[in-house]
């Protein structure tokens, strides 16, 4: 930690200089942010800005337009951008929605996070990210155009997704929490499946990261050569081994489980099925980050945001200390770790000449402290302030 610095930033939004001393220079903007702590803007590898769990959650998925989530995604984005997120993975939205969502923050129409997305999620038919619980024809009219069964059907999914706009592929390879079906959080994509899938996506440049939360899914997945796991809930031995094989992440998204696990206690929010399913993958997050810190496990920081409620991303530093972590090891998760994850080195992750200007100042030391992280009083975002308390 350096103390009496000044950060120079260049009128196209990337560090110029990191100087000891406060200095100046003819013409320049100054941003007297000498009381804080001042530190890189964090970066989400999993959120889901074009939606919020709400008890009308149901009723939502056959009344709003693939319009209304843009519009909710640009609330969304700028509630995390303003909590010091400058850079997120989204990892599940509608194709239209989030890819020009995607375009509006980058063209500086809109504020919000640099947005890496991966747009539709490619799932099995009737798998964890298809329309679940609805009659029949609704189910029709809502099923998810990325579901897919059989190889071949896999690999045009994710090549559609590719020439559609994604930037990385999502796939779920097990069952999940708020599927509304009571189909548990095992395997769902079979193994030719996968291969697939991963082959398709690895030929034309992208990176895949699977939802898997039963260890059998997990390990397929990983054997398949996904780049990333989400969540990992029943990871094993087995599933740690594979995890050193390459760069690989864990992205652990604990926010998710503790938020579920929530909202299964109170009631009104989960149907019977999903109540049933967050009783058992919540608290078992915990146990798992724990064994994969044990594991020496790459963790990139994710929180499932949109399962949450945005805004509230920096809880997730909380929970990773708790998991055994050091408030260093958990901001690093989101700086340097997600940067790499994300494949965005050289550009996100540190304050140095070449990066983009992306700050957070917040008032104590996180390092002694790092709930001070969900109190964010200043935010840059590639070189235009966004929040200044």
């Amino acid at each position: 930690v350096l103390t009496q610095q000044s950060i120079l930033v260049g009128a196209d939004g990337r560090i110029v200089g990191v100087e000891a001393g406060y200095v100046t220079r003819n013409g320049a903007a100054v941003i007297d942010e000498r009381n804080r702590f001042v530190l890189p803007g964090f970066a989400d590898s999993h959120v889901h800005l074009t939606s919020e769990l709400g008890p009308n959650q149901l009723l939502e998925e056959v009344q709003l337009t693939v319009a209304d989530a843009a519009i909710r995604g640009a609330e969304n984005a700028r509630k995390t951008v303003m909590a010091g997120f400058t850079t997120v993975a989204d990892v599940g939205a509608p194709n239209d929605a989030i890819f020009a969502l995607r375009r509006g923050v980058a063209e500086g129409r809109i504020p919000g996070p640099r947005i890496v997305a991966s747009g539709n999620i490619v799932t099995p038919d009737g798998g964890h990210a298809d329309a679940n619980g609805f009659a029949p024809d609704i189910v029709d009219a809502l099923r998810n155009p990325a579901a897919c069964s059989g190889a071949d059907a896999c690999r045009r999914a994710v090549r559609r997704q590719i020439q559609a706009g994604a930037d990385l592929i999502k796939i779920t390879s097990t069952g999940g929490v708020l599927s509304n079906t009571a189909a548990g959080v095992g395997q769902q994509f079979s193994d030719d499946e996968l291969h697939a899938i991963v082959e398709a996506a690895h030929a034309m440049g992208r990176r895949v990261t699977a939802h898997a939360h039963g260890v059998d899914g997990v390990n397929a997945a990983l054997r398949a050569g996904v780049d990333s796991i989400e969540h990992g809930t029943y990871g094993d031995a087995e599933s740690f081994r594979l995890f050193h094989q390459g760069n690989r992440y864990l992205v652990p998204t604990m926010m998710a489980g503790w938020w579920v696990t929530q909202l299964a206690e109170r009631g009104g929010t989960l149907t019977p099925a999903q109540t049933a399913k967050a009783r058992m993958v919540g608290p078992a997050l915990m146990a798992m980050v724990r064994r994969a810190r044990a594991a020496h496990i790459r963790i990139a920081y994710g929180t499932d945001t949109g399962v949450s409620p945005h805004g509230m991303n920096a809880h997730e530093f909380v929970l990773l200390t708790q998991a055994g972590y050091s408030p260093l090891e958990a901001i690093q998760f989101a700086t340097i770790g997600a940067a790499d994850h994300l494949q965005l080195n050289g550009i996100i992750g540190r304050i140095a000449p070449g990066y983009s200007a992306d700050i957070v100042g917040v008032d104590g030391d996180p390092l002694a402290d790092v709930s001070v992280l969900e109190h964010v009083h200043y935010v840059m975002a590639r070189g235009t302030t966004q929040r200044n308390d």
